[in-house]
């Protein structure tokens, strides 16, 4: 059974970024623990990649930055939505 994990504001969670947010607990609960438009702002993040493996890695550091401590994605102007 997969796990239930919350999306963001406007955008919905991508098949990619669930799988590495669901791989560990602690990064689960990183995640539920960010505001929906703090969600929101990494997917748009991840989405906004015009290549794959930038995409891949958004997702990586994406992982990285909630193991940091960060809230918003670093050097990322926001979300246009």
């Amino acid at each position: 059974m997969a796990k239930r994990i919350s999306g963001g504001l406007v955008h919905e969670l991508p098949p990619d970024l669930a799988r590495a947010l669901t791989a560990t607990q602690d990064v689960t609960g990183l995640w539920e623990s960010l505001t929906p438009i703090a969600r929101n702002e990494f997917i748009c993040w991840v989405a906004d990649a015009k290549q794959e493996k930038t995409r891949a890695r958004r997702v990586e550091r994406t992982v990285e930055e909630l193991l940091e401590g960060q809230r918003r994605p670093c050097c990322w102007a926001g979300c246009i939505h």
